[in-house]
């Protein structure tokens, strides 16, 4: 993926997971941090755990929908040591 496509990717991502387990977004530069770093665990995850290829590849719904989820779990991961 491109520079690009790896930034819109990381801000719908970042800014879907944010709506989802927060409430509401983090800003445009953080939902576009958060939605990297989703896609990177959700691409690293449906690889390793699920056995899915090339599950970051470009921008098209399985991407979004990938970092997303990764997304989703690196605010839950987050709030979760918060907590502590």
């Amino acid at each position: 993926m491109g520079l690009l496509t790896w930034i819109v990717v990381g801000a719908i991502a970042g800014w879907g997971a944010g709506k989802a387990v927060k409430g509401s977004g983090l800003g445009l530069i953080g939902d576009i941090v958060l939605g990297v770093a989703g896609a990177l665990v959700g691409g690293w995850l449906a690889g390793r755990v699920f056995n899915v290829n090339n599950p970051i590849s470009g921008f098209n719904l399985t991407t979004l929908v990938i970092a997303f989820l990764g997304a989703v779990i690196v605010l839950l991961g987050f709030r979760l040591l918060k907590k502590r």
